[in-house]
């Protein structure tokens, strides 16, 4: 197996790498990655500064990347992406392409689940018609896709448990009468056990709106052109505490200004970034700049 060539700058745990994915993930060894998590360029119409491919092409466009993201996943290892929507050119109608491109992986790994991000602080799209036409609501959710080489991948959903709602926190308190509920689903009494928190829905509710953080404040001191599509912090750090154990590697081929790597280091998870734009790989060391982050020889 060929070696990785130079980091663009490594860290304690992680290396952030300036390339193509599908060249550089093709040099990482087979069954070595936990988890695969990106967001890759969304199939848009409009041309954005990151890049993006038409819907029509985007499944042959996306094939390569998933047979090696495929390869280089362990066994109970996850493949976890957000893909945005489209809407048809001209037309306030929906592309198919997600669904083109998940029934097409379906072939290649299991679909374990959906998750839905809400960004609640989200632009009204597509302004056409929300907006002008006013026949369309804001488009405010994007499908995360969770997939998996086996039905059993790697998971614990203690890691990533929610603060019970006060209404539970006075039910295990007071206790409840053992019962049957009007869809007559039996309410037992281990439902009173105190598990350490409530486990989360498949609905993350994350705003996606920061425009004054250290990295922006850092990119525009250097003068370097900040990513416009970003994660918000709690997105990548929900599905790494969920599927990865610490030391275990965390890979995303589109690093974009490489919050998941970020969040990998501050879980002490190994990391890999790959990103094609040199500005952005740049623009992302700023986001460790706590002596961490240092140059590859």
């Amino acid at each position: 197996m060929p070696e990785l060539p130079a980091a663009a700058y490594c860290t304690f745990w992680g290396r952030a790498y300036h390339g193509d994915a599908r060249e550089l993930l093709a040099l990482l060894p087979a069954n070595s990655v936990a988890l695969v998590l990106t967001s890759p360029p969304f199939a848009l119409h409009r041309q954005k500064a990151y890049g993006n491919v038409d819907p029509d092409q985007y499944v042959e466009w996306f094939w390569p990347f998933a047979l090696e993201i495929h390869r280089v996943l362990r066994d109970d290892g996850s493949f976890v992406f957000d893909l945005g929507p489209a809407w048809k050119r001209g037309s306030g109608t929906r592309s198919l392409y997600q669904y083109e491109l998940v029934l097409r992986l379906a072939k290649l790994f299991h679909v374990v689940q959906e998750f839905y991000w809400y960004n609640p602080s989200k632009l009204p799209t597509p302004a056409e018609y929300v907006t002008i036409r006013r026949t369309r609501v804001k488009d405010a959710v994007n499908t995360i896709w969770w997939l998996a080489k086996t039905d059993e991948p790697q998971a614990d959903n203690r890691r990533v448990l929610q603060p019970y709602s006060p209404s539970m926190r006075r039910l295990l308190k007071h206790g409840y009468k053992v019962a049957r509920r009007p869809s007559q689903h039996e309410i037992s009494p281990h439902f009173r056990r105190d598990n350490g928190g409530a486990i989360p829905p498949n609905i993350l509710i994350l705003p996606n709106c920061r425009s004054n953080d250290a990295y922006f404040r850092r990119c525009r001191a250097a003068q370097l052109p900040i990513h416009p599509a970003r994660f918000p912090p709690a997105l990548p750090e929900f599905f790494i505490r969920f599927l990865t154990q610490p030391g275990q590697l965390v890979v995303d081929p589109f690093a974009g200004s490489n919050v998941t790597g970020y969040v990998a280091e501050m879980l002490q998870r190994q990391w890999i970034s790959i990103e094609l734009n040199a500005d952005y790989v740049a623009g992302s060391r700023l986001r460790f700049v706590d002596g961490t982050a240092r140059k590859s020889a």
